[in-house]
């Protein structure tokens, strides 16, 4: 009764956001061949709106399209889905030849911290622009642009991701999450009063710190607030399953499913996770500044938004690098966006039924690689199982500070032992093909990014 109260009234109080999921959800009933065809014809679109009316895409794709105005869809305009592209059917699934999808300059994040007023689309009215922020995982925080149709067409793309795991609208969800943007109120997340958080079914708790009387504190909530999915960082809702586990606490039977975001989700997580909550954990992809890249369904299987973004996996630096262009962000176009991550895109179709494709994700950011004095970069998967079987590891980091030095922090029950501190340094030795410095630090908390995320392995700058 409630939930169908509260999902009524959240309908009304954001008419925009639930249109928009209306349209995904029929997306997703389109077939795969319907489906990539729409994508290939909102690629070529997003390309073409941005050569006619983005300054710094009018500067970098004057040779590559025909960049005659373009308006928004739906204008009287030249029809938007005919914008002037190579087509090349069968071959990309974006519209484009392989050499003319080359042609389009990927964009660099430094480009976007440079040029960010040159990004931003001419007929945009700067009035109703909001100024985001990306948490800054990698040292070096973004600024990006945004309006209230984007941010609800974000919430409305979460939704549809929710219902992948039986979720549906009215039932409770509540996020851990660590950005401090997102937990005051009028942030991202739009959520600060008791009167929203009841309409909108959601709470959101500070996860940027915790200690033991913290995790009490959230286990007990839980119980209390019983709800149906919980959403946040893997680090912090890891470290509570831990808690929840240690001290034998019974979790609502209400709960459905965990979704991990924002942070690589390890095996180990979900492990802990699906057995302290009871329920399925399930990975979330996507950034700020382009969301909802993909999400996992109930046969474990990561889908691509493909209505959303049109996502490529392509080899740099000897790593799958993911390129991803927003097809539906037409005031700050995001178009062949490095995004920092590794992953690579998958074959076949998944027993779940989704029209979407498939991905897998890597352990790595760009960021995150070590560095060999002999030039080799080792990925950071090969430290993120170094430590794997020592139980008394709560939780760990690793940071590059030289090419044969390395730091590892730990919060820790016991000191690891002089024997097992031996192996750590030989096995890093033999993998660096150099003598290395292994530097240990215990302490009682690891120090987390701006927007409260764990990194495991920190590269060097």
């Amino acid at each position: 009764m409630f939930s169908s109260l509260r999902h009524w009234l959240h309908r009304r109080r954001y008419p925009l956001r639930y249109a928009q999921l209306d349209q995904l959800l029929r997306n997703q009933a389109l077939s795969r061949e319907q489906l990539l065809r729409k994508q290939q014809a909102d690629f070529a679109d997003i390309v073409a709106f941005a050569a006619a009316n983005v300054p710094y895409y009018t500067e970098c794709l004057r040779d590559i399209v025909d960049s005659s105005p373009r308006r928004r869809p739906g204008s009287s305009a030249a029809n938007p889905l005919d914008p002037g592209l190579r087509r090349d059917d069968g071959t990309g699934g974006c519209g484009l030849s392989p050499a003319g999808l080359a042609s389009i300059p990927i964009l660099e994040k430094d480009a976007v911290r440079e040029r960010l007023d040159d990004l931003l689309a001419l007929d945009v009215d700067r009035g109703q622009v909001k100024l985001g922020h990306t948490g800054g995982s990698t040292g070096k925080p973004l600024a990006f642009l945004y309006d209230e149709a984007k941010h609800e067409l974000m919430r409305a793309g979460m939704m549809r991701g929710f219902m992948m795991s039986g979720w549906r609208p009215g039932q409770k969800v509540l996020n851990f999450w660590g950005a401090r943007q997102d937990v005051a109120a009028g942030g991202v997340f739009g959520l600060g009063s008791a009167w929203s958080d009841f309409i909108a079914a959601e709470k959101t708790i500070g996860a940027t710190e915790f200690s033991e009387a913290k995790l009490l504190e959230w286990a007990r909530f839980i119980q209390h607030y019983q709800p149906v999915l919980l959403y946040g960082y893997a680090s912090a809702m890891s470290e509570l399953a831990r808690f929840i586990l240690a001290n034998k606490m019974a979790m609502p039977r209400t709960l459905l499913g965990v979704y991990s975001t924002a942070e690589v989700l390890s095996e180990t997580q979900r492990g802990l996770m699906q057995q302290a909550f009871g329920c399925k954990v399930f990975n979330q992809y996507g950034c700020r500044e382009v969301p909802n890249i993909a999400w996992e369904c109930r046969h474990g299987n990561m889908h691509v938004f493909a209505d959303l973004v049109y996502l490529e996996s392509i080899r740099l630096e000897g790593e799958d690098q993911l390129i991803v262009t927003s097809l539906t962000n037409r005031l700050m176009p995001f178009i062949r966006y490095d995004i920092g991550d590794s992953g690579r895109l998958l074959d076949g179709e998944c027993a779940c039924g989704s029209p979407f494709p498939l991905m897998e994700m890597g352990l790595c950011r760009q960021n995150d690689l070590i560095r060999t004095r002999a030039g080799k970069s080792i990925h950071p998967g090969f430290f993120n199982h170094l430590l794997d079987g020592q139980k008394q590891v709560r939780q760990f980091q690793w940071v590059q500070r030289d090419l044969d030095r390395i730091t590892l922090n730990l919060v820790v029950s016991e000191k690891l032992s002089d024997e097992t501190l031996s192996v750590l340094t030989e096995k890093i030795r033999l993998k660096m093909e150099d003598e290395v410095t292994l530097e240990v630090n215990t302490l009682d908390e690891i120090p987390r990014t701006l927007s409260g995320k764990h990194r495991f392995v920190i590269g060097m700058a």
